[in-house]
């Protein structure tokens, strides 16, 4: 059995619905016909107008769409999560959401799912939170290392080219040494890891990027990884 996760750098229903490529993608991975999705949520607080981008994409798959929420009351989480095929996380303040799964004993359920062949996958804080640690503006002011879930092993970095604060960041913790690389997701493609490690980016963009960055010799290298392009 293979462990799944897509990891989007930015896009897809969370901004604007504009196509549903690497949503299918993600379904696809499950081998279900109609699988059981269940977003999360949690780094928005629950937003209700995020939710409801969720269902308008998800109701128009072949699926079978659900949500959890933390902020009202919340159900039987371990149930409802074991229950899934896959499992989409949204976009927001991951140190918050980290703090508020930790304290609903979402970790240990969200590891569990995963050795059992659920699909993991998320966008923004929703895929820097399955790596060792993430690149989050979680802060007001400034970018930071954030101790993530440690699902995949290294730093990862989402809206490379979206966000001009990005690539200077990922230049400095490099030069620093706080990491030795990053994986670094542009908007408009996820990278897939099967087993704990890289497969290939998944771009649903025109000509979308993940990068290996590393120092080599004190010169910045982007090696950017094979890619499928939707």
């Amino acid at each position: 059995m293979k462990k799944h996760i897509i990891a989007i750098g930015g896009g897809g229903f969370g901004r604007c619905i504009s196509s549903y490529l690497i949503e299918q993608y993600i379904l696809n991975l499950s081998g279900k016909t109609s699988p059981k999705i269940c977003f999360l949520p949690t780094a928005t607080g629950d937003n209700d107008s995020y939710i409801v981008r969720f269902y308008s994409l998800f109701n128009s798959l072949n699926c079978k769409p659900s949500h959890l929420e933390f902020f009202k009351r919340t159900t039987n989480i371990k149930n409802h999560i074991m229950a899934q095929d896959v499992v989409f996380v949204g976009g927001g303040n991951t140190k918050s959401m980290l703090a508020i799964w930790k304290d609903w004993g979402m970790v240990d359920l969200l590891k569990d799912a995963y050795n059992e062949g659920v699909v993991m996958s998320g966008v923004s804080a929703g895929a820097i939170c399955w790596f060792t640690s993430g690149i989050t503006d979680s802060w007001e002011n400034e970018l930071r290392i954030l101790p993530c879930l440690d699902f995949i092993s290294g730093t990862c970095c989402p809206h490379y080219d979206e966000e001009p604060s990005r690539i200077p960041y990922v230049k400095k913790i490099l030069l620093e040494e706080k990491v030795t690389n990053c994986i670094s997701i542009e908007g408009g493609s996820a990278m897939h890891f099967i087993d704990g490690k890289p497969y290939k980016n998944i771009s649903f963009k025109d000509n979308k990027n993940t990068y290996n960055v590393f120092l080599d010799k004190n010169d910045i290298i982007e090696k950017p990884f094979d890619k499928i392009q939707l």
